[in-house]
């Protein structure tokens, strides 16, 4: 497929409207930039498949994270819906990997979930006995798995949860209901946190600082309690916050970048689901992606300007990807070929520093595809 020339959203395509209340109605001068800029996303998509992936419904390729060269990592589902881990590199060839001691049953296999700039991979695999542990794939192949102390499980699955020195973040269980956190250094020293009181920990990201956002939890014999979001900084220090409001609840933080600031997701009183950006100050911006229905939006990741990718899904079930520029201007992301009924759409997981975006989408027979979007300025001709 052609490629395109990447942009960064410091380009007129994402910060010409100046609409800083994404919920409040644009007005027909804005609504008439809007449609400008939308025309301008609809031919920037390059769609991939893993050789080998599977081609039946919910079978299919899966990136879960796009370093600032473009590298891509994630995972596919064969016909036997096994998971294999894959490297895109920039020129689009794809190498698959296994993790040694990864099951070969369904649902089991290797998991691909974030790349940072060395091209380390990490990720988690499912064995035999349908037991998740964590793996770090090197540049050149080599992998290394690990685990918590005393785990009965570990977990490192989330497109932002290794950062450029190679410092991996997740989580481990010890018992059913107590989850801890841990960071693990390149050379395999590995630190484990708690946030109290809450007895689960959920890990999302790290920043290249060695900052961690996620969400924790009190969970016990019938209690599920809600979940809050914390942030954990390179000191040690946790503090933990909450999306303010009548009725709000579930806050969970998804992403952070170098400069702080998070963007996450949380609940109104209606649960439904709204995106948010918290400042590294504190200052918490909450936003809505315009056509969400009653499932709402989730926003998933944040780059290094503050534009923030994820998805909404609409009043009929589908789902559509989603671009929020640093000045609150939303651009929605359709992939071409993606279907448009219930279950179906894009879903778009991670934007690099350049503001290169990458996702799936659901056809029309439920088959999963990866995809990269590139926005570019139209010019008289085509590149």
């Amino acid at each position: 497929m052609r490629r395109l020339r990447l942009l960064t959203f410091a380009a007129p395509l994402l910060v010409a409207l100046g609409c800083k209340d994404a919920t409040a109605p644009p007005s027909a001068g804005v609504l008439d930039i809007r449609a400008q800029q939308q025309a301008l996303v609809t031919d920037g998509f390059t769609t991939f498949d893993v050789p080998g992936a599977g081609t039946g419904p919910r079978q299919g390729t899966v990136p879960s994270s796009m370093n600032p060269s473009g590298a891509i990592t994630g995972y596919d589902w064969d016909a036997n819906d096994v998971a294999h881990g894959f490297v895109r590199a920039p020129d689009g060839a794809v190498t698959s990997f296994d993790v040694p001691g990864a099951g070969t049953g369904p649902f089991q296999g290797a998991y691909g979930e974030s790349i940072n700039d060395a091209g380390e991979v990490a990720g988690q695999y499912v064995d035999a006995n349908q037991v998740t542990h964590g793996f770090v794939r090197a540049p050149d192949g080599t992998i290394t798995t690990f685990d918590g102390p005393g785990a009965i499980s570990t977990s490192s699955d989330k497109g932002g949860l290794i950062n450029g020195a190679g410092e991996i973040t997740g989580f481990y269980t010890t018992r059913p209901y107590d989850w801890h956190g841990f960071v693990r250094a390149r050379d395999g020293t590995m630190t484990t946190f708690d946030v109290p009181p809450f007895n689960r920990i959920v890990p999302q990201a790290i920043s290249d600082g060695g900052d961690i956002v996620g969400d924790c939890h009190v969970v016990l014999p019938g209690v599920n309690g809600q979940a809050h979001g914390f942030l954990r900084t390179r000191d040690g220090t946790s503090i933990t916050f909450d999306v303010a409001g009548p009725g709000t609840g579930n806050t969970v933080p998804w992403s952070i970048n170098d400069a702080g600031e998070v963007a996450g997701q949380y609940v109104d009183a209606n649960q439904v689901t709204h995106g948010f950006v918290r400042a590294r100050a504190g200052t918490i911006t909450t936003f809505t992606a315009p056509g969400a229905g009653s499932e709402g939006t989730v926003a998933f990741s944040i780059n290094s300007k503050g534009a923030i990718t994820g998805w909404f899904t609409d009043a009929n079930f589908v789902t559509h990807g989603f671009v929020r520029a640093p000045d609150g201007n939303i651009i929605t992301l359709d992939v071409p070929g993606a279907g448009t009924a219930q279950g179906q759409g894009t879903t778009a997981y991670n934007i690099n520093s350049r503001g290169a975006i990458t996702g799936l989408y659901v056809d029309a027979t439920g088959v999963l595809h990866g995809f990269v979007f590139e926005p570019r300025r139209r010019t008289g001709r085509r590149p």
